[in-house]
């Protein structure tokens, strides 16, 4: 039912320069796939084909990444490395893609309401990827499945977050149905530790109806200055069933340094040709 997602990419990744002042946030590496690569993945095993990319001045890398490269492919096809011509091949091959342009960064529902032409009349995801959750089932699927079995409107992925640290995400107020399953009343952009009606944070994965875009057409701005889109999911409360969904994963906000770095070590240490001379570093590092 879930055939395409929309991947928000215009932001000028300002916490990460000067690395990205001539290059994209998005196109980091986490280990020696960039960051929005992981979030295609996801969508991809979650059984999504089609995904829209909105995207701004100076991103031309991402499309770069995800088209064909017949130079590089001749280069590796010539030197016989058979198993390096596959895997960037399997890049283009994945997906299909769509761009679409968001001149100013006005905020997450604004990139949103971008992609709205090309998602058309249909529900579809939204992955934000600098939120990079390490799942044995993607957390994309989990969701839809969540979706289908509860009949719901939209499906916002969840997670419980320190009280200190509400004022950095939209908060649910909702009542739990099913186990890690809550019917969502409220929510609130960015509210203040004592003003939170929870600690539930919404994380970067979403399902959406496209009834969402007009009502983002009619958001003020808030919180920043911004389009919202918590704000608009808001206003969808009031006719449409709305889900929150506690995934199952270990989520890493590659958005921030610390985050990134975090993220790097922790699918490092899985990988089995680097993981253990890593360890072995580390081990050698808490020693020293």
């Amino acid at each position: 039912m879930i055939r395409k997602a929309v991947f928000p990419a215009a932001g000028f990744g300002t916490r990460f320069l000067p690395a990205t002042k001539a290059s994209p946030k998005e196109m980091l590496p986490l280990v020696d796939k960039p960051l929005i690569q992981h979030g295609v993945e996801e969508a991809r095993a979650a059984g999504i084909r089609d995904m829209i990319i909105v995207t701004g001045r100076g991103k031309n890398a991402i499309e770069d990444h995800f088209d064909v490269s017949f130079e590089l492919e001749a280069l590796l096809e010539k030197k016989g490395d058979g198993k390096l011509h596959s895997l960037v091949r399997a890049i283009s091959d994945m997906a299909d893609f769509f761009y679409v342009r968001q001149s100013l960064p006005l905020g997450l529902g604004h990139a949103v309401l971008c992609a709205m032409d090309m998602v058309g009349e249909e529900p579809f995801a939204v992955i934000l990827s600098d939120d990079v959750i390490d799942s044995k089932v993607p957390v994309m699927r989990q969701m839809i499945k969540v979706y289908e079995k509860h009949s719901a409107a939209a499906v916002l992925a969840i997670q419980k977050v320190p009280k200190e640290h509400v004022s950095k995400y939209g908060i649910i107020e909702g009542r739990e149905i099913a186990e890690g399953v809550y019917e969502i009343v409220d929510m609130v952009e960015k509210p203040k530790p004592g003003k939170a009606p929870s600690d539930l944070a919404i994380i970067g994965r979403y399902i959406l109806p496209p009834s969402i875009f007009p009502l983002i057409r009619k958001t003020k701005p808030g919180a920043g200055g911004e389009l919202q889109l918590t704000d608009a999911i808001r206003a969808l409360l009031a006719g449409e069933r709305v889900i929150g969904y506690a995934f199952e994963g270990v989520r890493y906000d590659a958005g921030t340094k610390l985050g990134f770095l975090m993220a790097n070590i922790a699918f490092a240490m899985k990988d089995p040709e680097i993981g253990p001379g890593l360890r072995a570093f580390l081990k050698k590092e808490r020693m020293s």
